[in-house]
């Protein structure tokens, strides 16, 4: 047995760990038996020196969930014979769970994806794939610059990364990756390998027939779900093309700063998190994907919008609608796991009381007056499958086991011959029962039992105070150490019958299972499609309701270069915000007058926030999404970037400043006039004048060379002359008064520069001691008592470049050494 394990475990990669079965348990033995024991807190044994653990195979799912959640992977040793003794059992390496192949639904994430994603570079060209194992989902995408594949990259956010182990110089480590055979990336053999897959003479149907490294990666990802998983890929019916091209683009940095997802508060205090009223696990993905590929489509945008008009028209149909999808399960997952083989009784029920749902779904939407062309794709796109969750209704019990082989799923009345059996079986018993009341009068043993185990079969137990009272006719089968074991001829006849009729009810049953699920698989397409158009309703429906709830407004869109938000709020701080009433801003950006904000005020007035809400308010009217404003007019954008305070990225060497021109440098090389710009303190994190330079030639570069609709907050009360010598550049602030040196935030945005910073009495707020704000207050008169920085009327002069050697220059170091003196 040791020698089958071992030829086994070496025809494994080094991180698999092997799960083999031996009778109701699976057991790891050496190293394996180490690291699992480590991972799971399992005991840690020895037998022949060998160190070895298990775990009960009824249970092994969530032990094998902790290790691939600690970042194993596990393949599982099945036994394929029958054990008999004298003979070794004949075992098979059946599959290998990896982060990307769970397929316990308890242990994955229901709102969101879990995909394999492949990389392969092919000449100057960048290709993934994606596969969502679970659901059968798989795409493909290419991008000419590899900044573009990262951002893609970071918003699938993949739980297992496949490279070429020849291409290893070629992708960063953003994620953990594993190196795989690099000839199966190769296009001449990932090709053939696709046709041959998807049964086709070409990928031009599928519209990626000229994607090579797309394909390559495409062929990577599915040998190594084949090959080294072992895992079924027969549900993965079509490879779809992501729509990168006409969607908003957002880079990694600008995702996180806008806590699209995701935030340190966690999911709900992202716009994810804000948004999401969704029913299903179906429709909380496709929201997420929505959020992170927002549209440049005018007109699927306006079609999501008109859904969701209908909607608020009707709100008791709304209502009903949420309802019926409240009862709606993971269908894409579900029959996910039926077509791999997977599926339970229990999954067979599930989705049979989902589609149970679809008549009642299609008759209020057929109700819906209007709706336009999406509500009409949806319901056109819900399938009839009456006949189909008839069947499962008349064939499966109400609470079906977990166990596909022990009998109990089919209801009575639905085989003939299972019936029969089952009646057998149970006459049989009855027997039984009467057979013990007859053998205690007959001898007196009022404590005779007639019981079973798997060894022995049927047996007449007596414990050893009554042994004088056994007839002669019982035969002794067993001693025990308080009582004693006998058959009789008539009870093994009997337990032959009984015995026989269980053994083969329970193989009658499993091949009833069997034919139910092989049914169901020959719909598996039908219901795809099916739950993909749950998934847009359940969207649609929620952010109905939220715009409902908190009266936001339908955005006017077009392909305009105008965006103008009155009384605008921010959706996820408004739905958050403790005590306070959230005030509302508005924001106007055009090409001629207002290209670009210069936004001043002092910390905490609600720069961050104005500025980050105007871009959520954009970013929710570009997936369709009514926005929290009292009006909105949208001209559409193709990108949207955001930076905002950065931090140290010491895994990569990087300093906050660093960071902060990086980020600066991916704005002003992508940017393009129809594109929207959040920045928040440019140049902090440096010196004050190089900080100066370098936010003032970022605002002028925005302004005259990209054109770009900019939100630009600052404390460099400076840029703000920038008003004096450009067109296209305002100044606001945020609202601030004083009263007896405390200051109070207005949270409101009006016209014109703020005249000072207010950062000492902000600091108190802070709670800084107050012998360190008097201290700072003194500090303060002294600077501005003796700093050489020009006074307004000077700085205007700064508008226009000038020569080396300024006068501004020529009097730094005697500023310098002025506040050198000071301290």
């Amino acid at each position: 047995m040791m020698d089958q394990y071992l030829r086994m475990k070496k025809g494994l990669p080094e991180d698999v760990l092997l799960f083999f079965r031996l009778g109701d348990f699976y057991e790891m033995f050496f190293e394996d038996a180490k690291e699992a024991s480590a991972i799971l807190g399992l005991t840690l044994t020895k037998r022949h020196g060998i160190p070895m653990c298990g775990v009960p195979h009824h249970s092994a799912e969530g032990y094998i969930g902790r290790l691939v959640k600690g970042g194993k992977r596990v393949a599982i040793a099945e036994q394929t014979t029958i054990p008999q003794p004298g003979k070794l059992v004949e075992r098979e390496l059946t599959r290998v769970i990896s982060a990307g192949t769970l397929a316990d639904m308890n242990l994955l994430d229901s709102s969101r994806h879990n995909y394999i994603v492949a990389l392969y570079k092919d000449k100057k060209r960048f290709g993934l794939a994606c596969v969502d194992h679970t659901t059968g989902e798989f795409s493909v995408a290419q991008f000419e610059h590899m900044d573009l594949l990262l951002d893609e990259l970071s918003r699938i956010n993949p739980s297992e990364l496949l490279v070429s182990d020849e291409q290893t110089d070629c992708f960063p480590g953003t994620h953990p990756t594993l190196y795989y055979d690099g000839y199966t990336f190769l296009p001449s053999t990932a090709i053939p390998n696709l046709l041959n897959h998807f049964r086709v003479h070409s990928l031009d149907g599928f519209g990626c027939g000229e994607m090579t490294a797309a394909l390559g990666a495409s062929g990577a990802v599915l040998h190594y779900l084949g090959y080294q998983l072992r895992r079924p890929t027969d549900h993965l019916r079509r490879i779809s093309v992501r729509a990168t091209e006409n969607a908003v683009l957002i880079d990694q940095a600008s995702q996180r700063n806008l806590d699209l997802v995701d935030s340190r508060g966690g999911v709900k205090l992202s716009l994810l998190g804000t948004l999401d009223r969704t029913s299903t696990p179906m429709g909380a993905r496709k929201l997420r994907d929505w959020l992170l590929h927002p549209l440049c489509d005018l007109e699927k945008l306006l079609a999501r919008q008109e859904v969701i008009a209908v909607l608020l028209q009707e709100p008791y149909l709304m209502s009903k609608l949420r309802e019926s999808l409240k009862n709606v399960r993971d269908m894409e997952r579900l029959t996910g796991r039926i077509s791999q083989g997977a599926g339970n009784a229990r999954d067979l029920q599930a989705l049979a009381s989902s589609l149970a749902r679809i008549p009642a779904l299609r008759d209020d939407l057929e109700s819906l007056p209007g709706g336009g062309d999406m509500l009409e794709s949806i319901r056109s796109r819900m399938g009839c499958f009456d006949e189909l969750v008839d069947l499962l209704q008349r064939a499966l019990v109400d609470e079906p086991p977990v166990t596909i082989k022990e009998g109990g799923i089919i209801r009575e009345g639905y085989h003939a011959g299972l019936d029969e059996l089952r009646l057998a079986s149970r006459d049989g018993k009855e027997w039984l029962a009467r057979l013990q009341e007859k053998e205690r009068k007959r001898t007196g043993i009022d404590s005779l039992k007639i019981r079973f185990n798997n060894v022995f079969g049927y047996y007449i137990e007596v414990t050893k105070s009554h042994y004088d009272k056994v007839p002669p006719d019982y035969q002794r089968k067993q001693t025990l150490v308080n009582a004693e074991r006998f058959i009789t001829p008539e009870l093994k006849q009997m337990e032959n019958t009984i015995l026989g009729a269980d053994e083969r009810s329970r193989q009658v049953e499993y091949e009833q299972f069997l034919l139910l699920r092989e049914e169901v698989g020959r719909h598996i397409d039908d219901i795809q499609i099916t739950a993909d158009a749950m998934a847009d309703l359940d969207v649609l429906l929620g952010l109905a309701e939220g715009a409902q709830q908190y009266r936001y407004c339908r955005p006017v869109l077009d392909n305009s270069m105008t965006l103008r938000i009155v009384n605008g709020r921010h959706p996820v701080i408004e739905q958050n915000v403790s005590g306070d009433v959230f005030v509302p801003n508005d924001a106007f950006l055009e090409p001629e007058e207002n290209r670009l904000i210069l936004l001043t005020g002092p910390n905490m007035a609600g720069k961050s926030t104005y500025i980050r809400q105007v871009a959520l308010i954009t970013l929710m009217a570009q997936i369709g999404a009514y926005v929290p404003a009292e009006s909105a007019h949208i001209g559409l954008v193709d990108r949207i970037f955001c930076r905002v305070g950065a931090s140290d990225d010491l895994a990569r060497g990087q300093s906050t400043f660093m960071v902060e021109m990086s980020e600066t440098s991916l704005i002003l090389n992508n940017a393009t006039e129809r594109s929207l710009i959040i920045l928040d303190e440019i140049g902090r994190g440096t010196a004050t004048f190089d900080g100066l330079s370098i936010a003032w030639a970022v605002a002028e570069y925005l302004h005259d060379e990209l054109k770009s609709r900019t939100l630009f907050a600052t404390h460099y009360h400076e840029l703000t002359d920038l008003a004096n010598s450009r067109q296209g550049v305002q100044n606001y602030n945020v609202a601030v008064r004083e009263w007896k040196e405390e200051i109070v935030f207005l949270r409101k945005i009006v016209p014109g520069a703020a005249d000072k910073s207010y950062g000492i009495q902000v600091a108190r707020l802070a709670g800084m001691p107050a012998v360190i704000v008097d201290r700072a207050k003194a500090i303060l008169s002294h600077l501005e008592m003796n700093s050489t920085r020009p006074r307004r009327k000077e700085r205007s002069r700064l508008a226009e470049p000038r020569a080396k050697n300024t006068d501004m220059e020529d009097d730094m170091p005697a500023g310098e050494y002025a506040q050198l003196e000071l301290f």
